[in-house]
């Protein structure tokens, strides 16, 4: 599926795409316009009460959570997870290359322990954040048990490595179509169960592989997923908020409308940039934005070189876009931070993250009648939190900044009620949680999502 698509200042919406097709909806969270995945956040009315909106996140990093899984070929510290001597070797042939050579690959893994949740999942988001050196990659799988006890197949949820073959990568960083059983299948990166089925269990994998007889390997440092089981409800109740003052992050605002028609190959440019977009301003946040030397190829000519270069490296070369939503924090992870993927049930549960000094990518989907001030329409965009007024309006980086070439038009108030109503239903929540690694998060609910 490609999100790429013409801008829509107006209500109208573009065609639907492949998922949209599937859901029989115009929007539920993901990227047509501006370049996030579509995923559905509410189509199993029977997996959770209305109202009730279930989620578990599970996270695996340290050498406890690596200790509990089952290493075949691998090495652990502290932190790090390793080839150590391979398990075996695995042929490939990159699906996304025209006569594509078959190379061989040792390969090493590491499987989770099994996990539960409390309820039955009806969709599943993966997130990993991976060092790859130049002809190594990884490969992220997960799996569950179906609630009639059957155990599903190994879902692939993503191929990655951080460079582009151009640059020395292994491949070019994919999601893989076509997975789809009786059970559930997989759009770009959100395994989602058919009609009634849930998993009761899941556990996730990891492949580690590297050239052939080379002493190369990938690290990883962080695996996990969210798990989710959400209701039906076309719109959600404003919630309170609990901060009680302004509070606004200082994050550098980018336009992604100033790199419209720049390198067309990664999704047509940059009107559908607003993920790597949004993920640039909060790299630029942490001070952890590539060098000079790194944006040595973008054309000197274009401002904010730094969006150039996140989008040749979160594009997905199956999706043909750069809004995959967990090759975004792994991209900004490579970067040195602590990067995944959640969802969040309201903004009470985003405003610890603002008072920690967090800013939060969010999901969207909207017509203009939907959010004031917005000035267009989208059927899937990201765009940032950094903060709140004193009465509690979300105060976001939008990067489509009323669709006007100019950075300074990038910060906007939205109202809260409509914010949350363009977001919770419709992407189910979904945020980017982007943060150094020695910064410890806020404390999670009692159902953890973080």
């Amino acid at each position: 599926m490609s999100d790429r698509s013409v801008l829509l200042p107006t209500v109208h919406l573009p065609s639907a795409t492949r998922r949209q097709v599937v859901l029989g909806s115009m929007a539920a969270g993901g990227a047509l316009l501006f370049g996030a995945p579509v995923a559905s956040a509410a189509t199993h009315t029977a997996a959770a009460a209305p109202g009730v909106r279930h989620i578990r996140y599970h996270r695996f990093s340290g050498a406890q959570a690596w200790a509990h899984g089952a290493g075949s070929g691998v090495h652990f510290d502290q932190q790090n997870l390793t080839i150590s001597r391979p398990s075996g070797t695995r042929e490939f042939a990159d699906p996304t290359v025209e006569n594509a050579p078959t190379k061989l690959y040792d390969v090493s893994t590491w499987t989770s322990p099994w996990r539960t949740n409390g309820f039955g999942l009806t969709e599943l988001i993966s997130s990993w954040n991976a060092d790859t050196p130049n002809g190594t990659w990884i490969e992220v799988n997960a799996r569950g048990h179906a609630e009639d006890g059957t155990l599903t197949d190994w879902f692939v949820m993503g191929r990655w490595c951080s460079s582009d073959p151009a640059q020395g990568g292994a491949i070019q960083r994919q999601s893989l179509d076509g997975q789809g059983t009786d059970y559930a299948t997989v759009w770009t990166d959100t395994l989602h169960m058919y009609d009634a089925h849930t998993l009761s269990d899941i556990q996730l994998r990891v492949q580690l592989l590297r050239p052939h007889g080379t002493a190369l390997t990938p690290t990883v440092r962080f695996l996990g997923a969210v798990s989710s089981a959400l209701p039906d409800d076309p719109t959600v109740p404003v919630s309170a908020f609990t901060l009680g003052r302004e509070h606004i992050l200082d994050v550098p605002t980018f336009s992604q409308e100033k790199h419209a028609g720049e390198y067309p190959q990664w999704d047509n440019g940059g009107e559908a940039w607003c993920s790597p977009t949004s993920s640039s301003m909060v790299l630029a946040y942490w001070k952890r934005g590539p060098s000079a030397a790194e944006l040595s190829w973008v054309d000197p000519s274009y401002e904010d070189p730094q969006v150039d270069y996140a989008a040749r490296n979160t594009y997905d070369y199956v999706y043909e876009g750069c809004g995959n939503w967990p090759f975004n924090t792994a991209y900004t992870s490579s970067r040195g931070l602590e990067g995944f993927v959640t969802r969040l049930r309201s903004l009470a549960e985003a405003e610890p993250f603002i008072a920690a000094g967090m800013p939060v990518i969010t999901s969207v989907s909207f017509k203009s009648s939907e959010l004031d001030g917005a000035g267009y329409s989208t059927n899937g965009h990201l765009m940032v939190l950094v903060g709140f007024t004193a009465d509690g309006d979300p105060v976001m980086n939008d990067p489509a900044s009323h669709l006007i070439a100019d950075n300074k038009e990038v910060r906007v108030t939205y109202k809260r009620e409509q914010f949350e109503n363009v977001w919770v239903p419709h992407s189910g929540g979904t945020v980017y949680i982007n943060h150094p690694a020695g910064l410890r998060l806020p404390q999670a609910p009692t159902e953890a999502n973080w």
